[in-house]
């Protein structure tokens, strides 16, 4: 039995691992779950899995769902704050983390479950980064387990041979290719992105996700982030790593060797696939994901990205080959200029220009530390935020 803190239950990623995980009671059980606002959600989820503990991210949710727990007569221990999402992901009861808090506040308590060195399930691609070498050193150095969840980089765990080590020249490994759907504005004249509504920018083709990730994915940021990550992970550099936009989403990455071989990892759109995966690692346990009907599919296609039409995703390899601080620099910003499109206090095209900007007006140095991250990330907000007013 492994005992599972799902940091980030309410979202996306955290519905899908607790669907998963109700289909396997005899393997998990759920340590704790943590949400930031989401107290009548979590207050579900908790009278059905029965955690020892759930964080939330203030003093008032964690009353209201107090109050809520108590009337289920639950005896869940609700708690608050970062300090608590720290405690419950390096728990000794927890033995695997589902790290799906989204942005920038994931990253204190995902490396706090490296530092305890529990199995990482990584969905929080903003951690890996901002912090870069600073997190994969704190990986090894504790004997921690990190586990990609995003589907292209779990499809290219798949894909390498067992034992990687992020040595690709060792393992004959010539580059990785990243597969991106293209969003919902891939074919949409570019001289009509500055009229995106918010709502029209979250309805992915084909994926399920909340607002911010899927603005991410119609800028492709998201595949930036991906390149980052993908560099953090697999020890490729930025001239190994290629995008390949693919709308269908069946192949979800590929790894292309030395001899001509390329390998690909395919299934259906459908975030349980890479969660099942990596809970049950190495092993496979039924994820509750139809499976793929390739006559029915019958044509896929590919396509090189245009920076014209996805500038944001040329800004990600920009601040990848300017290394240090830059990564988080470019994801902080991100974040404020996404918000702030959906706020409707900027427009969609207006996103890449703001992150630029912040980019060009803070110099990037060399990751230290995590205060230093944080002053970095603070300072990039700042500069961000004032730019919008």
């Amino acid at each position: 039995m492994q005992n599972i803190t799902i940091l980030g239950a309410t979202g996306s990623i955290g519905a899908s691992t607790l669907n998963v995980l109700a289909r396997h009671p005899e393997r998990y059980g759920v340590y704790a779950l943590t949400a930031h606002s989401q107290v009548d959600q979590l207050a579900a989820q908790c009278a059905q899995f029965r955690p020892q503990v759930a964080v939330v991210g203030s003093a008032d949710a964690a009353q209201a769902l107090s109050r809520l727990l108590r009337a289920q007569g639950s005896s869940t221990q609700v708690e608050y704050g970062e300090a608590a999402l720290c405690a419950v992901a390096s728990a000794p009861q927890c033995d695997a983390v589902m790290a799906a808090i989204v942005g920038a506040a994931g990253l204190a308590p995902t490396l706090a479950a490296a530092r305890a060195g529990k199995k990482i399930l990584l969905a929080n691609k903003e951690a890996l980064v901002m912090s870069g070498r600073l997190f994969m050193d704190t990986v090894t150095a504790n004997g921690a387990t990190l586990l990609p969840i995003d589907s292209e980089h779990n499809a290219i765990f798949q894909c390498l041979p067992h034992g990687y080590q992020r040595l690709p020249a060792n393992q004959g490994v010539a580059r990785i290719l990243l597969t991106a759907s293209g969003g919902p504005f891939l074919t949409r004249a570019v001289e009509t992105l500055d009229a995106v509504t918010p709502d029209e920018a979250v309805a992915h083709p084909n994926w399920v996700m909340g607002r911010k990730i899927s603005v991410d994915s119609a800028t492709m940021m998201n595949k930036g982030l991906e390149v980052i990550e993908a560099h953090w992970l697999f020890g490729v550099q930025a001239d190994q790593i290629e995008v390949v936009i693919h709308p269908q989403s069946v192949i979800h990455s590929l790894v292309s060797y030395v001899d001509g071989s390329v390998l690909a990892q395919l299934g259906n759109p459908d975030m349980r696939t890479p969660i099942a995966h990596a809970l049950a690692y190495p092993e496979r346990i039924a994820s509750g994901v139809a499976q793929i009907d390739l006559a029915q599919i019958a044509c896929l296609t590919f396509e090189r990205p245009d920076f014209k039409r996805f500038p944001c995703l040329k800004l990600a390899y920009d601040a990848l080959q300017a290394g240090g601080t830059a990564p988080a620099i470019l994801n902080a910003a991100n974040e404020i200029a996404v918000q702030a499109f959906l706020d409707g206090q900027i427009g969609f095209r207006a996103i890449d220009q703001l992150i630029a900007r912040v980019m060009d007006k803070l110099p990037h140095s060399e990751v230290t530390d995590i205060e230093a991250l944080r002053e970095q990330d603070r300072r990039a907000r700042e500069v961000a935020n004032s730019l919008i007013s």
